[in-house]
């Protein structure tokens, strides 16, 4: 394996980078806000497992074998699918331009 020196000049340059800063302080600001949202969802979850069963082992409808958990549960699914694309989606659009920006600037 060939290994490719360190341009340390070069870092230095993109770690000062107005741009850098930008694109680091959004993504984290996203990144967190996007877990934030899926935490709260999944401990939400095992707080009503915990102290209301009631809620989710209702029947879904009068004489329904399926409970109100089985639907809940498919959400939850479904919500970390669906922060997971919003992320996909943000990250290959705007982080991605920046990203490209900066780069542009280093080999300037």
């Amino acid at each position: 394996m060939t290994r490719v020196p360190v341009d340390h000049e070069r870092n230095q340059h993109i770690i000062n980078n107005p741009k850098y800063a930008e694109l680091t302080s959004k993504r984290n600001a996203f990144s967190i806000t996007l877990s934030v949202i899926t935490l709260v969802i999944y401990f939400g979850f095992i707080f009503v497992i915990a102290y209301h069963k009631e809620i989710l082992s209702a029947q879904l409808f009068e004489g329904s074998v399926t409970t109100v958990g089985l639907p809940v549960g498919v959400l939850i699914i479904l919500s970390a699918i669906l922060l997971t694309g919003i992320y996909v989606r943000r990250a290959n659009s705007e982080f991605d331009d920046l990203n490209r920006e900066i780069i542009k600037e280093a080999h300037e």
